[in-house]
C-alpha cells in the first residue's frame, strides 16, 4: 500500500530528505451587495420637507440637500445614498415613517445596485 504523501511545514524535511513548504488558502470573502436608496418626485409634499428629510436622514448639508431635491423634482426621481441591506431597508422605513407622521405622500424606495 502507497504511503500518504508526507506534509511539510516551514523548513521541514520529509521522509525522502526533501524539504517544502505548506501553503493555506484563504477563502475569498465577498462583500455585501449594495443597495440604492432612491427617492421618488410628487406633486404634493413641499420642497422644504423634502430637504429637511436629505438633511436628517442621510447626513446632507443644506446646500447638497436642496441640489438633490432639485434634482429629484426635475428628473422625477433621484437616487439619495447607496448603502447596505439593512442600512437602506432602515433609512427608507424611517423616511416613509417621517413622511406619513407629517401627511406627505412622499415616496422612498430601494433598489439592489
Amino acid at each position: 500500500m502507497p504511503r500518504p504523501p508526507a506534509r511539510l511545514g516551514p523548513d521541514r524535511t520529509d521522509r525522502e530528505g526533501q524539504t517544502g513548504t505548506l501553503t493555506k488558502t484563504r477563502p475569498k470573502t465577498q462583500r455585501p451587495p449594495l443597495y440604492k436608496v432612491i427617492m421618488l418626485n410628487d406633486d404634493y409634499t413641499p420642497m422644504e420637507f423634502v430637504v429637511h428629510v436629505l438633511e436628517r436622514f442621510f447626513g446632507m448639508s443644506h446646500a447638497q440637500a436642496f441640489d438633490l431635491m432639485l434634482t429629484v423634482h426635475k428628473k422625477g426621481l433621484a437616487v439619495v445614498g447607496v448603502f447596505s441591506f439593512e442600512v437602506a431597508e432602515t433609512k427608507v422605513a424611517q423616511v416613509m415613517d417621517f413622511a406619513r407622521r407629517h401627511q406627505h405622500p412622499l415616496q422612498c424606495t430601494m433598489e439592489k445596485e
